[in-house]
Formats: structure tokens, C-alpha cells, sequence
């Protein structure tokens, strides 16, 4: 078993958490950015890429505001989350993104969340 490590990122979205918390949730929401395909049976979601398929568990979620998935064949306690950060002065929405990767793989890691949440805000029609 591998030691992961924790990693954060953030991103400025515009757009309403209301929204936002559709396009994390949601395996319609979800296939829009984030996999070519999604589907759910109960707390597990499949995610479909390039014709290979990983299934995560949906762990807690709160509405309009994070969701956190563990991927099925995780053999630790690793998991990620997106959180929708609302600024109480500015109201501008921040999407937080906690997940964990190998030592050596973690810009790797939060590359590949960058080109993510960029499909995201495309499909959202954010900047």
C-alpha cells in the first residue's frame, strides 16, 4: 500500500452554487466535464473514460454545497471532495478541490483537475 498525499486546489467559478453543486452531483452533471460517461445506482457512480470504467462510492454530500466520492478500489482511506466556497463580502464561488496522489504525481494530479474544471467552466459559460 502507498503512502497519498492530501492536495488542495481552488478555482473561481462563476456561477450560482445552486448550479455548480448540479454540474458535481449529478451523473448527467457529471458526464458534462468531468468523464465521457456517468451513471449511478445508488451511491455508487460509474465513471466512464476512453471505454474504461472506475466506480466511486458517493460518501457524504451536502446540497449546494461538496460532495466527496471514494474510488472503489482504493486500498486506503483516500478520497476527493469538491466544495463550493461562497466569499460572504464578494459572493464570488470558489470550487474547492481536495483529492490525494502519490508524492511524485501531484502536479500531475492538479494538471489534470486544472484541464477538468476548465471543460466545467466551459460548459457553465464561465471565465
Amino acid at each position: 500500500m502507498s503512502d497519498k498525499v492530501k492536495f488542495e486546489i481552488e478555482f473561481v467559478i462563476q456561477s450560482s452554487p445552486q448550479l455548480l453543486y448540479q454540474y458535481l452531483s449529478t451523473p448527467s452533471g457529471l458526464s458534462e466535464w468531468f468523464a465521457d460517461n456517468v451513471n449511478s445506482r445508488g451511491e455508487v457512480f460509474s465513471f466512464i473514460w476512453d471505454g474504461s470504467e472506475e466506480q466511486a462510492k458517493l460518501l457524504k454530500r451536502k446540497s449546494d454545497e461538496f460532495v466527496r466520492f471514494c474510488w472503489l478500489d482504493n486500498e486506503d482511506d483516500s478520497f476527493y471532495e469538491m466544495r463550493i466556497i461562497v466569499d460572504e463580502i464578494t459572493k464570488d464561488v470558489s470550487l474547492f478541490i481536495t483529492d490525494f496522489a502519490e508524492e511524485d504525481e501531484i502536479e500531475e494530479a492538479k494538471m489534470l483537475w486544472e484541464n477538468q474544471v476548465s471543460d466545467l467552466k466551459q460548459v457553465l459559460g464561465s471565465k
